[in-house]
């Protein structure tokens, strides 16, 4: 998907952002484990409202920093603030807001998926008795685990599993919803399926921050991106935003390839390249507008046949900040 598509199509997705009262910000957060520094003065900022797609290598912080967030791990210095409330001070206030799937579900094996979601619902202080069995119906229906529903966990595939994780963070109404890796061991329809709820939640009104090593997957539903590594927090800001971080090639299609090439270095555009068998010459464009370059090549007298404008991936942006492959994101 070229970065033109995947912006209209975020268009659509959810309420407008608050960045002002923001579902989670962060301040300097900073974790050490003995002498390594895991997580090192992270600003997070997920506007509410959004789908914020949290990327990083293997050992990059992004599952330390998630369990800071839910008060599974202290921060060593910063400040966290969740849902307008200061954390972990505030944490029995908004956790009953937030839903989780951190690491994978941990159920019992010898209970079914609805005998687990009952147990997790009775144990929640803030559930109503009352709408239990229809809210743990619904959950599952949600997630596609209604046939599933009466059977054992310990028969259950790791989709399955990851399904009825799902099912646990949506039990009740949820703010925000934290889910790491949320398509781990789901099939293809598993996952489009899973994009779809979350397209939905955040349509709903939900604040929906998703870890995942899927980059087309997540490329296809977040408003907001954040990209860790090293223990950093390398970019962040709406998908158009950090993509317009890479670097956009423009190419022209002329039999002039010399005005061409000319107009293009009279712009600036100092990397421009020859391809005499297709006749075109190719540019990062850099900060200059593609109409400017329509113009130049035209003012130069070149015949303009063709003019295509093509922006990194988030794939092709997530290497060149981190210089390693989707592959080996977890």
């Amino acid at each position: 998907m070229t970065a033109a598509a995947t912006a209209a199509a975020t268009t659509t997705q959810g309420p407008p952002y608050d960045a002002v009262v923001p579902a989670i910000r962060t301040t300097g957060l900073t974790r050490r484990f003995g002498s390594q520094v895991a997580v090192s003065a992270v600003d997070l900022l997920v506007p509410r409202g959004a789908v914020y797609g949290f990327l990083g290598p293997n050992g990059s912080g992004k599952t330390t920093t998630i369990r800071m967030l839910l008060g599974l791990l202290a921060a060593d210095s910063g400040e966290i603030e969740m849902l307008g409330q200061p954390m972990p001070d505030a944490l029995a206030q908004v956790l009953p807001r937030v839903g989780a799937l951190i690491e994978g579900p941990a159920f019992h094996p010898y209970l079914t998926g609805t005998a687990n979601l009952r147990r997790l619902d009775v144990s929640d202080a803030t559930a109503n008795p009352a709408t239990s069995k229809e809210r743990i119906a619904a959950a599952l229906s949600r997630v596609g685990l209604t046939a599933a529903a009466g059977k054992k966990y310990r028969n259950y595939s790791l989709g399955m599993k990851q399904r009825l994780g799902l099912a646990a963070a949506l039990l009740q109404p949820r703010d925000l919803l934290v889910l790491d890796e949320p398509t781990n061991g789901l099939d293809p329809q598993g996952t489009r399926e899973v994009r779809h709820l979350v397209r939905e939640l955040a349509q709903d009104g939900a604040t929906v921050l998703v870890s995942s090593h899927l980059l087309a997957e997540v490329e296809q539903i977040a408003t907001h991106i954040g990209i860790m590594s090293g223990g950093e927090l390398l970019r962040q800001g709406t998908l158009t935003e950090v993509l317009s971080d890479g670097d956009a090639v423009v190419t022209v299609t002329t039999p002039d390839l010399g005005e061409a090439l000319e107009a293009l270095l009279l712009l600036g555009l100092a990397d421009a390249t020859l391809d005499r068998e297709h006749q075109q010459v190719q540019a990062r464009l850099g900060e200059i507008p593609a109409e400017a370059v329509a113009q130049a090549v035209i003012n130069a007298g070149a015949r303009l046949r063709g003019l295509t404008v093509e922006r990194p991936h988030l794939e092709d942006l997530f290497v060149s900040l981190t210089g390693e492959g989707f592959d080996v994101l977890r």
